[in-house]
């Protein structure tokens, strides 16, 4: 182990591992199989990233989205970590590229999606490997039990029966006992190890509030805290409205979803990271794969819709160990939502087929069109030309896609690419013909081997600064010659896209396991009961719930939620109130009554008394804007 540490000093500057991460190293080192399940923030990657450096071959790393993929491979690179990974937004020949420099040994981590293992290009290489490791990030995708389920996870054990004598670590910060079996024995681990991390997260306070008026009371708190906090939301749009609302408040806040530019996604991440912008408002998948430390505040809202979200996301809070607060803001129409969300989430048969037919159509597949392409699906424009309401639609191309018919991206990036569709003889015609054409056409063959066997990508603003042209006339004659028909040319795209996995058929006759989809709605129900019934608990230890539903026991209680606080204040003493008030203000400076009482845990009629008395006996004032201070 003594070069795994002197490995941790060296690309992450750190002197002792945190809990677990050796004693999972070892294991690996030994090349024995195990499963981490280590909550967020618990340092998951070193589990598989220092055994790869101390591997003499490839690790082989499935990540579940490219957003996450995209941001672990920065940050080794950062680090001088040769790594790198493919999606389907990249061409033929650059995949190829990055195979071979596999093969031959130049890259220490390579990162695929679970849909890459099928793919036949990277199946032609994969057998030369010298494979040393298979790491499965977000194990718990896994299993049918679990809360975010991809089929294409099934097929990872197709890397085991490959590569038999290759360990494989299972990855997971959420997973239930029966889940953590299910992906056991779907990826035929062999006597794997368990190392599992307490669920216990001492430094966070968790407080869930009933709230009609939740986008106000956001503000009040961050006018309130100069925190750094996330604040999610169910919806894009939320995100957009919320975090302007933020910013005509005086506070710095920005949005992120998937449906923004790649570019403001860039931007408004790194102005988080670095403080610029302390407040971000986002969507759930935001925060995977980003360590940032000192994160004060989780703030939902919306409600969740399970506790394994809830718990992943408010464990991007207090990653420094340092106390956070995780505020969940919920109100009837939540608990309304979340009792309703089944029957919405699991259609029925026909209208699963209606949306088959519908997504056929709309990309003009024809029946017994074969497998394997790639569409651009743009979701709002599908909807809207079938007429189709967007939650159930939404959830039917889930439920079509966990059958194995199609896998959906919401955000790829696929850069410009073209290829001559001329013999040579007919570009040296055309050249003399059209002389304006030829400073392209040549410029083109300079930078491009191959260009007349397979497309090339092309960056414009390269291109025309070889071309020493500007970046206008440089896309006016890549179109004029795309019109021409002497080359195909594909401008860059960013947008979701669909891809197809099987022989198309008519929507009657498709196969679908229905009985499969009710175990799924038994199992969504029975967590959406827990979800409501942890918002609507005012008796039980919030961290009690939580540990309980992940299967680790406890008789203590936490002493800081929402419910033990609210408990421990009834019991309080006038003394002990009226110092609290006065610790509170020294450290807030002023507060509106209603913010006063949440840090005080006391919204009963014995606190507030307490409170007035303090400003009738000249301890405390009220401020010209309705704020508590002190004298």
């Amino acid at each position: 182990m003594e070069q795994a540490k002197a490995i941790l000093k060296q690309y992450w500057g750190y002197d002792t591992f945190r809990p677990l991460q050796e004693e999972v190293i070892q294991t690996i080192l030994q090349k024995k199989d195990c499963i981490a399940l280590m909550p967020t923030g618990g340092g998951k990657s070193l589990c598989y990233q220092i055994p790869a450096l101390l591997f003499d071959g490839l690790t082989i790393v499935v990540s579940p989205l490219v957003s996450l993929m995209q941001d672990q491979v920065q940050q080794l690179k950062e680090k001088n970590i040769a790594a790198e990974y493919i999606h389907s937004g990249m061409q033929y020949a650059e995949v190829t590229h990055l195979l071979e420099q596999a093969l031959y040994g130049q890259i220490k981590l390579l990162y695929v999606s679970p849909e890459r293992l099928q793919n036949k290009q990277f199946n032609d290489f994969l057998p030369r490997f010298n494979l040393k490791l298979i790491a499965v990030d977000e194990a718990h995708c896994i299993s049918q039990w679990g809360h975010d389920f991809r089929p294409e996870y099934l097929r990872i054990a197709d890397l085991r029966e490959l590569f038999p004598e290759v360990p494989m670590i299972a990855l997971t910060a959420t997973a239930t006992h029966a889940v953590l079996h299910d992906l056991a024995a779907s990826l035929l681990l062999q006597n794997a190890f368990l190392f599992r991390q307490s669920f216990d997260r001492k430094n966070i306070f968790y407080s869930l509030q009933y709230s009609e008026n939740k986008q106000q009371e956001i503000v009040q708190y961050f006018k309130s805290n100069k925190s750094c906090g996330i604040i999610y939301c169910r919806s894009r749009k939320k995100t957009e409205e919320l975090a302007l609302l933020l910013q005509q408040n005086g506070i710095e806040a920005g949005a992120y979803h998937a449906g923004m530019p790649k570019e403001k996604r860039k931007q408004a991440q790194d102005n988080w990271m670095t403080n610029i912008m302390p407040v971000i408002v986002a969507t759930s998948a935001f925060g995977m794969g980003i360590d940032k430390p000192d994160v004060r505040i989780v703030i939902h809202a919306d409600a969740p819709e399970h506790l394994e979200a809830y718990y992943q996301e408010v464990g991007r809070a207090g990653r420094d160990g340092a106390a956070a607060r995780a505020i969940t803001l919920f109100s009837q129409s939540d608990i309304k939502r979340l009792e309703e969300s089944t029957a919405l989430y699991f259609p029925p048969d026909q209208y699963l087929r209606l949306v088959y037919q519908s997504v056929c159509e709309y990309l003009q597949i024809p029946i017994g069109n074969q497998p394997d392409d790639y569409y651009d699906f743009d979701l709002p424009d599908f909807l809207q030309k079938f007429k189709l309401e967007a939650i159930p639609a939404t959830r039917a191309l889930r439920l079509l896609a966990q059958e194995e018919l199609w896998s959906l991206s919401e955000s790829l990036f696929r850069p410009a690419t073209l290829q001559f569709v001329v013999g040579r003889q007919t570009l040296d015609d055309l050249n003399r013909q059209y002389p304006d054409i030829a400073l392209v056409t040549t410029g083109l063959l300079r930078l491009f081997s191959g260009i007349f066997h397979y497309p090339a990508i092309i960056r414009i603003h390269t291109l025309a600064r070889h071309l020493q042209i500007s970046v206008t006339d440089t896309e006016r004659a890549l179109l004029k010659l795309h019109q021409m028909n002497v080359i195909e040319y594909k401008p860059a795209k960013e947008g979701p896209q669909l891809h197809f996995h099987h022989y198309r058929v008519d929507s009657q006759h498709l196969l679908i396991d229905h009985k499969r989809i009710a175990m799924l709605r038994e199992s969504h129900l029975t967590r959406t009961n827990y979800m409501i019934a942890f918002l609507k608990n005012k008796d039980v230890c919030r961290n009690k719930i939580l540990l309980n539903y992940f299967d680790e026991t406890t008789v203590d209680n936490c002493t800081h939620c929402d419910v033990c606080r609210e408990r421990s204040a009834s019991h309080k003493s006038f003394t002990d109130i009226r110092q609290d008030t006065i610790d509170v203000l020294q450290q807030q400076g002023s507060l509106p009554l209603k913010e006063l009482l949440q840090q005080l845990s006391g919204t009963d009629k014995n606190t507030i008394d307490i409170i007035r008395m303090m400003i009738d006996d000249g301890v405390l004032h009220l401020t010209p804007d309705a704020r508590i201070a002190l004298v």
